[in-house]
């Protein structure tokens, strides 16, 4: 029997599911994922107090190649139980977790097939119930509860079909016409997709031009599982690169690129400026803000200085807390349930939640924020970048990420972050932030080069990443000298 353990990412389960890859073995087939189906089938009649064969369950999947095969095992388990499996086809994951709230599909939890930005060969199942996604503890209590005993019977024959995709653009699209009074918003601008042969192509044609707006000039737009084109991930550099000239050479209004599943997203200026990473937060908190004033913004570990001066200019408060999506959007909801004001929970990586929007990171919706506002700036003759004119960036960045040569790495990662906080405690070029929720953080000023650094533990690899700002031109290279310099004492440290 698999060790389906393995398979847990966090929220989310992802395994290799096609060969092609040296070194990797396929552990997510449909065996998989009608095993794992028939045990969330299992967990959410008891968690619903409802029978089996009385419960709808949605089923999207990614343009991954592996989706169609894996689909089957789905359907297949989720049959065995009585169950009715609720095809979806190619759409988007906030989508999935719409179809337990849209009246037309109505069904009591989604599964969606994808693994991401992660290599083609690679795939996974996110889990929704109507009160959102599960959590590391749900996720672990599925996979305990992993029985093969049951054998694996084909059946296809109870699925029904529903265009997802079609009824989460129309939802899209009457909140663009109702918040901004017209219904051809965009008319007269040139906005363009680049959805990265993801799932996010519909968005030219469901969205944007039925709301008025020229796509020409957009790209990627046709699902393709084997990405030939660059990675689906508004963080990656290419990726990034390609938007930006595709928004140059179609003098575009704006720009927008998704990830592979569109629960992340990015976009370009009319001068072919990115907002993702911190800009984009500081847009989305400007528009949450002008919004609700006061507002607490929630943010993960890795957010800079300047973002929050830039959030507190504007009357809000950022709490910068930890890494990981379902880490913000949570503790955005208990500060919430605690009396604390929050409507915005977004993630460097371009993961974005609002609280009127179940608290759903959902790239798509992100958008329609921003679209929403470009079309009031337009009418006053300024583009989106000015929301933004005056966050400070830092003049130096820089990413670097350690391996721990161990297999059992977390109590050896915990003493390296120990021992660093001991050592920066007693220097005093070093000043530890509090508060901090996660790794270690100073402020330092080293020779007069003074900067921010954090060192800290991976949610899951056997991995030290190290995030460091600078405020000087090519500044960060005295904090790195001063970290490498640090590590080298540890021997199982690959430097």
């Amino acid at each position: 029997m698999l060790n389906y353990f393995k398979l847990q990412n966090g929220s989310d389960v992802r395994g290799v599911a096609l060969e092609g890859v040296p070194g990797e073995k396929i552990n997510l087939s449909k065996n998989e994922t009608y095993y794992l189906a028939v045990s969330f089938g299992e967990w959410l009649s008891k968690k619903l107090n409802k029978s089996t064969d009385s419960l709808t369950i949605s089923i999207g999947c990614d343009s991954r190649l592996s989706g169609d095969d894996l689909k089957i095992g789905i359907f297949s388990g989720l049959a065995s139980l009585g169950i009715t499996p609720l095809n979806c086809g190619i759409t988007s994951t906030p989508s999935v977790f719409m179809s337990t709230i849209f009246e037309e599909s109505n069904a009591d939890a989604g599964i969606m097939l994808t693994a991401s930005h992660l290599p083609f060969n690679k795939n996974g199942m996110k889990f929704f119930t109507k009160e959102g996604g599960l959590n590391k503890t749900d996720i672990k209590e599925l996979l305990t509860n992993i029985n093969e005993s049951k054998e694996y019977l084909e059946d296809i024959s109870t699925v029904k079909s529903f265009d997802l995709v079609s009824k989460y653009s129309s939802h899209i699209v009457n909140i663009i016409r109702k918040s901004t009074n017209s219904d051809k918003p965009l008319k007269d601008m040139k906005i363009i997709v680049d959805a990265g042969n993801g799932a996010g192509g519909f968005f030219a044609d469901k969205v944007l031009k039925v709301l008025g707006a020229d796509t020409t000039g957009s790209q990627f737009l046709d699902p393709d599982g084997n990405f030939p084109n660059h990675i689906p991930n508004p963080e990656d550099t290419d990726a990034i690169n390609s938007i930006i000239d595709a928004t140059k050479l179609a003098k575009a209004d704006l720009g927008i690129i998704f990830d592979t599943d569109v629960d992340r997203a990015a976009v370009i200026d009319s001068k072919g400026k990115a907002i993702n990473r911190n800009k984009l937060i500081a847009l989305m908190s400007a528009i949450a803000i002008e919004e609700q004033p006061g507002s607490t913004i929630v943010t993960d570990s890795v957010t800079s200085d300047g973002l929050q001066s830039f959030i507190e200019s504007l009357g809000g408060k950022h709490h910068r807390y930890r890494r990981g999506y379902k880490n913000v959007i949570d503790e955005s909801i208990r500060l919430n349930n605690e009396g604390t004001m929050s409507t915005l929970a977004i993630e460097t990586s371009g993961h974005g939640a609002f609280k009127e929007n179940h608290f759903l990171d959902d790239g798509a919706y992100i958008v329609t924020k921003i679209l929403i506002k470009l079309a009031q700036l337009k009418q006053e003759g300024k583009d989106i970048s000015d929301l933004i004119s005056t966050l400070v960036e830092p003049k130096d960045e820089l990413s670097i990420r350690i391996k721990i040569g161990l297999e059992e790495f977390v109590d050896y990662g915990k003493n390296v972050l120990t021992t660093f906080e001991k050592l920066v405690s007693n220097d005093s070029r070093f000043e530890v932030v509090s508060p901090n929720y996660e790794g270690i953080r100073v402020n330092y000023n080293i020779q007069n080069n003074t900067g921010w650094l954090l060192i800290r533990m991976s949610l899951h690899d056997p991995v030290i990443p190290i995030n460091i700002e600078s405020d000087q031109i090519n500044g960060c290279h005295l904090a790195e000298e001063f970290i490498k310099d640090f590590l080298s004492q540890f021997d199982e440290l690959v430097l």
